[in-house]
Parts: C-alpha cells; structure tokens; sequence
C-alpha cells in the first residue's frame, strides 16, 4: 500500500475561487492528502469575489517542508500578501530546495519571486506578473501550463485543467 502523497494549499486574504478550490478538489479526487495553510491557523480567508471561504487547518509556520511533497499557491491578490510573510517564504523555499512540487497558477509567481526560487527556470502566469518574473529571472513562456524541474505553472483561470494535469503528473512521477 503506497502512502498518499502530502500537498499544502496556501490561502490568503483575496485568493481566487477557482484556482483554489478547482485545484483543491482535483488534487483530493487524484487521491493526495490536502491540508489548507494560511499564515495563521484557524483564519478564515474570503476568495477575491467574496464569496467562497477557505480556513485554514495550519499555520504556514507549523508545516515542516521535509514532511511536504507539494505546496500549491492559487493567484488572485492573495499572493501579494502571502509573499509578506516570512514562514511562507520558508516553507515554499524549503519544499523547493527538497526537490519537492510547487506549483504556482496566475499571479502565484510573486511568492517563487520572493522565495528567491524563479531564476533561470521557465514560468507562466497571468501576464500582469510577465515582467515581474523576468526581472526576477525566469524564463517566461506563454502556455496554459508547464514543468520545469520541481516547479508547475498554470496561466490562468481557464487554464487550470491543463495546470492540474501538469500537478498530477509531476506529483504521480516524483
């Protein structure tokens, strides 16, 4: 009997419906344990619209990266905030650096920029962070999503079946 696969969902203040909750429920329906982190635990996080809830279950602090096969970061304006905090930018660092899965849909890419985990690697997202990303070093490339080594990118909303194709066969492969 294999053991399911650890992934943690990042919420934050404004994340977006879909790629959180599209992807959440694709990832439990392919079988993988999903926990909700946010940077702090207990904290009730309204998506972007205002009208989906996502708590989270953890404080980004108490993940341990070695414990963590995959870190998963929806878009919308949550990673504006997500990248403020310092044990986020460690747990997704460190997730990385164990050649662990982060993926990272729409404007996700701010918080790889601010882990310091982008460069020299290809990326895609909302063409609102295009720039971002570049400056930061990437390799940006206009597809619906995309590997490149650990890292999985999904463009956007539209996107995220192929994104979460991309996440299951990486996850499935590491």
């Amino acid at each position: 009997m294999s053991v399911k696969k650890k992934i943690v969902m990042l919420a934050g203040p404004g994340f977006e419906d879909l790629e959180f909750w599209v992807v959440y429920m694709r990832m439990v329906e392919a079988g993988f344990e999903v926990r909700i982190a946010g940077v702090e635990k207990g904290k009730e996080y309204t998506s972007k619209s205002g009208g989906l809830v996502a708590k989270s279950e953890y404080a980004a602090s108490e993940i341990q990266a070695r414990e963590t096969d995959a870190v998963l970061i929806p878009g919308g304006w949550a990673p504006d905030k997500l990248r403020r905090d310092t044990a986020v930018l460690d747990l997704v660092r460190g997730v990385y650096d164990r050649g662990a899965v982060v993926g990272m849909i729409c404007h996700a890419g701010l918080v790889g920029i601010s882990a310091g985990i982008v460069t020299g690697k290809k990326a895609t997202g909302s063409l609102g962070i295009k720039d971002d990303l570049e400056n930061a070093g990437a390799v940006w490339v206009d597809k619906p999503a995309l590997s490149d080594g650990n890292l999985v990118w999904g463009r956007v909303v539209k996107d995220i079946p192929y994104y979460c194709r991309e996440l299951i066969n990486t996850l499935q492969n590491k």
